[in-house]
């Protein structure tokens, strides 16, 4: 779960890390304000949305007079902000982040995630702030330090004080970047964070650490001990989608393909995107149902499914564990007649009561297309789709 980057600076503000006055508005008249109380004669607007790269997209715009300030206001609110990360439709502009000017003279990089494949939590730092850090890691890897925190020991000064010399930062600037650091760490753990990202972390004129962007990534599995980070979540900035299938237990995203997908099991569904592809296929979305796959959340998923305009097939590939292959060929049923599906639906049912499952739908006088195996059901989906 994302949040916004003027909800993220209220959190580091909260924390002691160092961030500019800013106050966010949600219409024109709300962002004049707020560059009067402000003060000043320059400000920085920022367009509020999911995405990287707002600046190169307009959505942050140095201005240097109200009527500018109500200018861009009435501009980027009710708009739509197009980056390379957002798609051809954008995500919307609800809110705006007003903030003083911050004169600086260098720029960083800092986050802390957590690496799993290391099991703790990283920090990365780099000199090339303010810059695509992805491209910065495939052209320039030797720019970017890497720190893992024992998970026991936690983060210690001295480490914070090594990569701060290692960024070639002054003394007094090395201590301020400890306790930047320092309090990065204890918001990762004390809200269960799954990153912090600060892009760029300035020096400034003079010569202090500013946090002049901030991304923070909850853990959705986490937020049931969070409320108030939960409460922070905007669904407007999210896949509609997406959105609804949380609604019904569903972990649902969507691609660019042509082939719906309906599988129980993370890894299953991840060998079918990987099955259809090999056949010439291409998955339109990553959909799990869950070990305890009801006819009503299956109803759903076929509605979330459909809802892609995309779709021309759908697979439907379920292991009987948790659940009878009977029950589960019930539910497809009921779910296909309440839908009204209109396109090729391939299922393929294995475990327990697989047989039965197959004959259900078999004789459901449906135009469903059963399948033995994973292979076979692709296969079919592909071949449907080309007939």
């Amino acid at each position: 779960m994302h949040i916004h980057e003027y909800q993220a600076k209220h959190l580091f503000a909260r924390y002691g890390i160092p961030v500019p006055r800013g106050i966010p508005a949600h219409s024109v008249d709300e962002a004049e304000a707020a560059a009067r109380m402000l003060g000043g004669e320059q400000w920085i607007i920022k367009a509020q949305a999911h995405t990287g790269g707002r600046g190169k997209a307009g959505g942050v715009r140095r201005v240097a007079c109200l009527a500018d300030v109500r200018h861009s206001a009435e501009t980027l609110l009710a708009s739509r902000l197009v980056t390379r990360q957002t798609g051809e439709n954008g995500l919307p502009v609800d809110s705006l982040l007003i903030e003083t000017l911050t004169p600086y003279t260098a720029e960083l990089y800092l986050s802390a995630l957590v690496d799993r494949g290391r099991a703790c939590i990283v920090f990365m730092a780099s000199t090339a702030g303010g810059m695509d850090i992805e491209e910065v890691a495939a052209r320039h890897p030797e720019h970017i330090l890497t720190l893992p925190i024992h998970p026991l020991q936690g983060l210690q000064p001295h480490q914070c004080r090594e990569l701060g010399f290692s960024l070639g930062l002054a003394a007094p600037l090395v201590t301020e970047l400890t306790g930047i650091m320092q309090q990065m760490y204890r918001l990762m753990l004390e809200l269960d964070l799954g990153q912090i990202e600060i892009n760029p972390l300035v020096q400034t004129a003079d010569n202090h650490l500013v946090a002049l962007d901030a991304k923070i990534e909850g853990d959705d599995n986490a937020l049931y001990a969070h409320p108030e980070l939960a409460a922070l979540r905007d669904p407007r900035q999210e896949d509609e989608r997406e959105a609804r299938a949380r609604e019904h237990g569903l972990s649902y995203v969507s691609l660019e393909g042509e082939i719906g997908c309906m599988v129980n099991g993370a890894g299953l569904a991840m060998a079918t995107l990987d099955v259809i592809q090999l056949h010439g296929g291409s998955p339109a979305n990553f959909l799990d149902v869950g070990g305890g796959a009801t006819a009503a959340r299956v109803a759903e998923a076929f509605k979330l499914i459909l809802s892609d305009a995309q779709v021309k097939a759908v697979l439907v590939n379920i292991f009987g564990g948790i659940v009878r292959c009977d029950l589960i060929a019930e539910g497809i049923i009921e779910a296909v007649r309440e839908v009204g599906v209109t396109v090729p639906v391939v299922v393929r049912l294995e475990g327990t009561h697989a047989p039965t499952g197959r004959q259900l739908l078999d004789a459901s006088g449906l135009s469903l297309i059963t399948a033995e195996d994973l292979d076979e059901a692709a296969l079919k989906a592909v071949e449907a789709i080309k007939a």
